[in-house]
């Protein structure tokens, strides 16, 4: 008798949550709900890469394809992948038409998702989860990952009955108890995502330029400050360790190749082609998540009676951006923020 495969709804499905969804549909039922830019593209399947050699080809009748909430009806488990600014129309879709048994784990960026989830849906499980690597869009239906890390998720006894879909689908799952430390984290060192938007070049290409890199620097170094202020524990995201990076992002390029060929045991953790999902989100004219990366810490800077003039800056540069200003060049970016740091 053939094993009974879940049933995996991606809700939101995006280039995270199809590649994770993807990966998963070789072993569960598999169905995407998202926008119909992302999903018509579909109809003549999905392929997936990655740098480590992947190459997966689905067919269109290998998932399925909904854009709308009613399609959650017999889920067992929900992946929430939409950007932050949806995760209250996400919960509520939710709450509507996902059976009250089904697992809800969130892969989404930022720290405030769970608790806004958990709010919406009370009485139902609920687990935070951290997606480190990043997936860019090749074409319409061809997605790649380009850096590496696997997922973290909280624990709990409810994923007992997923850990082997994950672990058979090549995207095994890293249960954590220190969950907000993972989140807080990732928000460090997605505090890039900002800088390679408002580059205009591939992260590869990004982190060559030092001043890149030392405007990157200038985040972390505020970030980690209020951290420690408000007694919070970063738990290291990547492969370097997270209260060290500031130093490292502003080595002088030789020295910093050096380390990092280093720590990542001189493999390139970088795929020439990847970009951050913030530039992407640029690139499609759409509102970007960085009210939910810079913003959380200049929230964090307010409840603490701190300011966040770096990563305040940042956010005013993003909506610039956002609205049609140019890349800024590596000089030209690192001047601005050492011009707000001093403004503290």
């Amino acid at each position: 008798m053939a094993e009974k495969r879940p049933k995996v709804v991606v809700f939101g499905a995006g280039m995270i949550g199809l590649y994770v969804g993807g990966l998963l549909a070789r072993h569960a039922d598999v169905r995407f709900i998202g926008r119909p830019s992302m999903l018509d593209p579909l109809s003549e399947g999905l392929k997936l890469t990655d740098a480590d050699g992947l190459d997966l080809e689905l067919k269109p009748d290998d998932f399925q394809r909904s854009m709308e909430p009613q399609a959650l009806a017999d889920a067992e488990l929900v992946l929430v992948t939409t950007k932050s600014m949806a995760t209250g129309d996400a919960a509520d879709a939710i709450a509507r038409h996902a059976p009250e048994r089904a697992l809800i784990v969130s892969l989404q960026n930022g720290v405030s998702n769970i608790a806004l989830l958990r709010e919406r849906l009370p009485g139902r499980t609920v687990l935070a989860g951290m997606v480190p690597f990043n997936v860019a869009q090749r074409t319409p239906h061809h997605f790649h990952r380009g850096t590496g890390g696997g997922l973290m998720v909280e624990k709990s006894e409810a994923l007992s009955a997923y850990e082997k879909l994950f672990s058979t689908s090549s995207i095994p799952l890293q249960t954590r108890d220190d969950m907000p430390g993972v989140q807080w984290g990732k928000l460090l060192v997605n505090l890039n995502n900002a800088v390679n938007a408002l580059s205009g070049v591939s992260l590869a290409e990004q982190l060559r330029q030092r001043d890149y890199r030392r405007a990157w620097a200038l985040s972390l170094k505020e970030g980690l400050a209020l951290l420690k202020a408000a007694g919070i524990e970063p738990v290291d995201a990547i492969a370097m360790p997270l209260k060290l990076m500031p130093q490292i992002m502003s080595l002088p390029d030789s020295i910093y190749f050096y380390v990092v060929a280093a720590a990542g045991g001189a493999k390139v953790r970088v795929d020439p082609h990847a970009r951050s999902s913030m530039a992407d989100d640029l690139a499609r004219g759409r509102a970007t998540e960085v009210d939910y990366l810079q913003g959380e810490l200049v929230r964090l800077a307010e409840r603490l009676g701190r300011s966040a003039p770096v990563n305040a800056h940042m956010v005013r540069l993003v909506k610039a951006a956002e609205k049609g200003a140019q890349p800024l060049s590596a000089k030209e970016l690192y001047a601005e923020l050492k011009a707000a740091a001093r403004r503290r």
